[in-house]
């Protein structure tokens, strides 16, 4: 299918500058014909040159044209250091030190699309002040099992906020800086376990209602310039070689002009790739003229198992996309990093993330002038994340540990002492969860900081560390990219650290610091405070300390839901995780809450779940739905008050339940949200819009979307599990789009 220019898009992208709708279309039309004019200087080897690494992170450029190579950066939470072209060994030098950001899976805790455009402004800005032209990501695949060792570089379990959040994201690094994301990993890769060859099996139903929306999102709406396709198959072939994926639902669907980047050692065949709409590929390895895109696709060219039309169209995605980052300016973004600004955003967004998950008895907040002795215990509490998790790691400027934050926070007015409660020695295992206990009999106040790390496990101590024991023989629970966990249960016996000190002192409150959901049945029960907390970034620490002591009323809201048991989960209860060389998503659209509300699985702590230190009262509901032949539109109006005594912000979320459907349903969609912040006692009136697609689902039969005619329920609700107000609306006629 022949692709046309869309000349509006020049309009935002190319000419920002430009006076009026002639001039745009004149200067979209100049672009066009320079990249025609630079391909037909190109020889073959140069085209081919510019399709496949020649670094570990970078593309070749063509001099003699002034054509520079493309040069990226790995970056879910931050600009990665500086590695060789050719050795994965970091060089080493001290001008790689960057902001930190907090994990996807926080900042989709905040449920704040203001918050994820800043994130990705700040994103950008420092990708471009460190000299890259991509940043690859943000991963925006659905966490579909709470093992997945990646989940802490995704969003959310739900294709809506997962969307509703990349959006921003996407539109906060490519705006106004100059650089390009790289959104990831197209499609349907959702563990770790045989990445490089497993295949999903699941029908285009459940692909099209909750593995792609937020890919179409990123693209009609976030207008993202790359897609890095995944490493595993889907429907019998790798995504690097699928037609279906890359041409018929990126290119002909969804209007996908960008660039298509393969992930690294992701392709496997030249013809099949180049064919399929594959357009630079990269790898691992240093033999960077052995490529699949790179002397073999000469030779499939020359040997005419490939049309070097075929070549062209690729450079030509290319060369636009050099042109939409400006890469051909003299005056091009000279980005940023480590500035003050960047560092303030990322406090924000930590601050917002925060999950209260419990809080009988208030006892929180802590208030500082009544505790003279404070015991911090947990190894979490005195270790830094930033430089784990493979391709998450980065180069922190700083990074303020709860340990320190706290600190930070008390200024020596309070005795702040510290045990480290567990480790992976299991023969230190006793004496420190002793010295814990002890500490907590003493101290006025105890904050327990467990959870997990990104520090792989791949030896475990034995015999005082005489002899190890190898990867394959003991559980993994680590958060990172490689791996996926073995189970949901707290490494290095934090269950026996937690339940002890509770048992000394009650009010000793427990933090969770991780990216994705652990077991806390065994001492929830005896807990009274409980907060989840993320790897959150430079000022992670900072922020937590001002939640724990009500300097900040704590916002956020889980965007994955916290199962009592991984049996409960619909991935290992209905479908298979992690499965064989294919894997059987059963469960279909029943992902995450979608499951546990249908099938009334009660979770320990659910989607959408966060307390606050205020109270919010919800009222007045209204929903119009205003209607014609082609389109629906629905707005839900309610009035929603803080009735306590702190200012607060709360998240109104808005679930739909089609009552007549004649395909099962879940019970309950996410469909709209917003955050609002209100002052004591202070009332607002919420305005939350919802489209047709609202309403709809996929048909496989007749490959549209459909909504039947008949009743839905609307609920608005301050969690899945905690419905506010309700009304039905009566849909008259069938739409299919």
């Amino acid at each position: 299918m022949k692709k046309t220019i869309n000349s509006d898009f020049f309009l935002k992208q190319i000419d920002a500058d430009s006076r009026g709708i002639e001039a745009n279309i004149k200067n979209a039309t100049m672009v066009e014909n320079k990249i025609d004019e630079t391909i037909s200087k190109l020889t073959l080897k140069e085209k081919v040159s510019m399709c496949h690494g020649a670094g570990l992170f970078r593309t070749q450029g063509v001099e003699r044209l002034n054509i520079l190579p493309i040069k990226m950066s790995d970056g879910p939470m931050g600009v990665r250091h500086e590695f060789p072209d050719d050795s994965w060994t970091p060089i080493g030098n001290s001008d790689d030190y960057v902001t930190y950001l907090p994990c996807n899976t926080a900042l989709a805790a905040t449920w704040s699309t203001d918050l994820a455009y800043e994130a990705g402004e700040v994103l950008g800005k420092e990708a471009r002040g460190r000299g890259k032209d991509f940043i690859l990501g943000p991963g925006i695949n659905i966490i579909r099992s709470p093992l997945c060792g990646r989940n802490f570089e995704y969003m959310s379990e739900d294709p809506y906020l997962t969307s509703k959040m990349a959006v921003p994201f996407i539109k906060g690094v490519q705006e106004k800086n100059d650089i390009s994301v790289c959104v990831k990993h197209f499609a349907v890769n959702n563990q770790e376990t045989e990445r490089l060859n497993v295949e999903p099996e699941l029908d285009e139903r459940t692909l099209r209602e909750i593995y792609l929306p937020a890919f179409e999102a990123a693209v009609k709406e976030g207008n993202a310039y790359a897609i890095m396709t995944a490493y595993n198959k889907l429907f019998g072939h790798y995504c690097s070689h699928n037609k279906y994926l890359i041409k018929k639902i990126l290119e002909e669907e969804w209007g996908f002009d960008g660039v298509v980047i393969s992930d690294w050692g992701a392709i496997h065949d030249t013809v099949e790739a180049a064919n399929a709409g594959m357009d630079i590929e990269m790898s691992v390895t240093t033999n960077f003229d052995e490529y699949y895109f790179a002397n073999p696709l000469i030779k499939a060219v020359k040997e005419g198992e490939i049309s070097e039309k075929v070549i062209d169209e690729k450079i030509k995605r290319i060369l636009r996309l050099m042109y939409k980052i400006n890469m051909f300016s003299d005056n091009r973004e000279r980005g940023e990093y480590n500035s003050e600004e960047n560092r303030k955003k990322t406090l924000d967004i930590a601050r917002e993330s925060i999950v209260l998950l419990k809080n009988e008895r208030q006892i929180l907040p802590l208030e500082d002038k009544k505790i003279k002795t404070l015991g911090v215990i947990g190894e979490n509490a005195n270790i830094t994340h930033s430089n784990g998790g493979v391709s998450a790691e980065i180069k922190a400027l700083y990074e303020i540990t709860p340990l320190l934050g706290i600190n930070m926070r008390l200024g020596g007015q309070t005795q702040v002492k510290y045990a480290k409660g567990y480790s992976n020695n299991k023969y230190l295992k006793e004496e420190l969860i002793n010295e814990a206990v002890e500490l907590a009999k003493s101290c006025d106040a105890v904050i327990i900081i467990g959870g997990l790390k990104h520090i792989s496990e791949d030896l475990e101590l034995e015999n005082n560390g005489i002899t190890v024991i190898k990867n394959d023989k003991i559980k993994r629970r680590i958060d990172s990219e490689g791996y996926d966990r073995t189970d949901l249960e707290l490494p290095y016996e934090q269950d026996d650290l937690i339940k002890r000190v509770l048992e000394v002192n009650k009010n000793a409150i427990v933090v969770m610091l991780s990216g994705s959901p652990v077991n806390m049945t065994r001492w929830i029960d005896d807990a009274s405070a409980v907060v989840q907390t993320w790897y959150n970034g430079m000022e992670g620490g900072t922020a937590l300390a001002e939640v724990l002591f009500g300097d900040v009323n704590p916002s956020g809201k889980l965007p994955i839901t916290f199962p009592r048991k991984l049996e409960d989960c619909p991935a290992h209860k209905i479908g298979e995780f992690p499965g064989g060389e294919k894997v059987k998503y059963s469960e279909g659209v029943f992902v995450g809450y979608r499951y546990f509300s249908s099938y009334d699985i009660e979770p320990l702590f659910c989607f959408g779940h966060g307390l606050s230190y205020t109270n919010f009262k919800y009222e007045d509901l209204q929903v119009l739905v205003e209607g014609d032949k082609d389109d629906i539109n629905i707005s839900i109006i309610l009035k929603i008050s803080n009735c306590g005594q702190k200012t607060g912000k709360e998240v109104i979320q808005v679930y739909i339940n089609d009552e007549e459907s004649c395909v099962e349903r879940p019970k309950i969609e996410l469909k709209g949200f917003s955050k609002v912040s209100l002052e004591a006692n202070e009332s607002k009136e919420v305005k939350i819009k919802l489209g047709k697609k609202s309403l709809a689902y996929y048909s496989i039969e007749e490959s549209k979307w459909v909504i039947q005619k008949g009743k839905f329920n609307i609920f608005v609700a301050s969690s899945s599990m905690d419905i506010r107000l309700k009304e039905q609306i009566d849909i008259k006629s069938t739409y299919k789009f």
